[in-house]
């Protein structure tokens, strides 16, 4: 069993490896991106798509090749129907905006649940369909860009902090689905995902399993639309095709099969995180008036090399099972966040001519008993021989650490909590650095 589960949680290295290079990429190419305001605008402006991909997840992971094509026009319909009732005075306030906002995403879920169920029409059908309907009644509904979103909702799309309003709606879904795959539900789920047939004969009802299923998608497309609308503060009734291809690319390139039974959150949260550093690495590039096309190709070129590496994924993974996700995760974000931290604190470096002279042809006395120059603020002060000596023991014990634990993890169904513990410091130390470099304090005892 163990190394099944092993071998099931091998697909999950393409997107975990992809992340630490688009992030390192990212960070350096736009290092705006390591404060508290980049990285609240990064959320504010991943948390629709991400949310989408959840939508998605849970439907392809019932079966039958279930991706919801419309996931994109639905979004947007929810999006332009909430900026419309609220223009009217009919609805503004906070528990109606996302009444209505999950009421509309759990309707359509439920008459595309009941026309597979009942019709027996195939889900592509119904979703293609969806997609055509719910484009034409976005551009009756509003015709073109415009409008207002509630005004409560003004601040949600600033991102000029981390914590705000749009994290706690996606760590809210991120959770639930982690909990709700520990009921017997989830279970039926997966059996129905890989077997629809196995699955009833052993008593699976079906019906009801699916249905569940697209509840819970159009719970996420419902919160996914909340967080599109407090990010552009308006209705915009044409975003409904790009944002279908980039949740399915995101999808697939986080190794959730769409012939059903294989996925969870983890997958589609980091496909949908590598989607929008594509986005933004991109941006860091100037391509002039064809940056929207070469974003778009970018996009295309990867759902296809994704679908073809989900092919070799089983092939690949008989040769790497040894080779634990979550420990190559840690290992990977260890080195991500000490590139992030070097960008967050370089500005806090001493300039060179900051430092004293040294006799000519002292080497010795210079790099090993000169400290660096003396600043306002107190600090501990280490030659340039002491920092990389620090350095490297502090790495071997990283590398040492992380080893041990791609060993004990490597048959482990779930991640430790020493784990969870080691990623928390890490994102915590992260966060401290941002908010210091973002305020009056800095790090080393440097200049601000």
């Amino acid at each position: 069993m163990t190394a099944r589960s092993s071998l099931s949680s091998t697909y999950l290295l393409v997107p975990i490896l992809l992340i630490a290079v688009l992030l390192s990429i990212a960070v350096i190419r736009g290092p705006s991106l390591v404060s508290m305001s980049g990285f609240g605008s990064a959320i504010i402006v991943a948390a629709p798509l991400t949310l989408a991909t959840y939508a998605l997840m849970a439907l392809a992971v019932s079966g039958r090749g279930t991706v919801d094509l419309a996931v994109g026009p639905l979004l947007a319909f929810i999006n332009v129907s909430v900026v419309k009732l609220n223009m009217i005075g009919a609805v503004s306030g906070p528990f109606g905006v996302f009444l209505v906002a999950l009421g509309l995403g759990v309707l359509y879920q439920l008459l595309f649940a009941l026309i597979v169920i009942w019709v027996r029409v195939q889900p592509i059908i119904v979703a293609l369909s969806g997609f055509l309907a719910l484009s034409g009644i976005n551009l009756v509904i509003l015709p073109r860009p415009g409008g207002v979103a509630p005004e409560w909702m003004a601040s949600w799309g600033l991102g000029t902090t981390i914590f705000s309003p749009v994290l706690l709606i996606v760590l809210i879904a991120t959770a639930g689905w982690l909990l709700f795959t520990l009921t017997p539900f989830y279970a039926n789920l997966r059996m129905m995902g890989y077997d629809e047939r196995a699955a009833w004969t052993s008593g699976v009802r079906i019906n009801i399993v699916r249905i569940g299923a697209h509840v819970i998608a159009g719970l996420f497309v419902g919160l996914g639309a909340i967080c599109y609308t407090a990010l552009i503060a308006s209705g915009d009734p044409t975003q409904g095709t790009t944002m279908t291809l980039t949740a399915v690319t995101a999808l697939v390139l986080g190794g959730v099969s769409l012939a059903g039974g294989r996925g969870g959150v983890t997958g589609a949260l980091l496909g949908a995180l590598n989607l929008w550093l594509i986005g933004y690495v991109l941006a860091t590039f100037n391509f002039g008036a064809i940056q929207a096309f070469v974003t778009q190709m970018s996009y295309g070129i990867i759902l296809v090399l994704s679908l073809l590496l989900t092919l070799l994924v089983p092939v690949i993974g008989r040769h790497i099972s040894f080779i634990s996700p979550w420990g190559a995760f840690v290992v990977l974000a260890t080195v991500v966040v000490g590139i992030m931290l070097q960008v967050a604190t370089s500005a806090t470096y001493l300039p060179a001519e900051a430092l004293p002279a040294a006799p000519a042809g002292d080497l010795m006395t210079r790099y090993l008993l000169i400290a660096p120059a003396d600043v306002a603020a107190p600090s501990l002060s280490l030659t340039p021989v002491q920092k990389v000596a620090f350095l490297l023991a502090g790495a071997a014990i990283l590398l040492v650490g992380a080893a041990r634990l791609i060993n004990a993890e490597v048959n482990a169904r779930r991640m430790g909590l020493f784990l969870y513990v080691f990623v928390t410091v890490l994102l915590v130390a992260l966060f401290a650095v941002v908010a210091m470099q973002g305020g009056s304090l800095t790090l080393f005892g440097g200049r601000p």
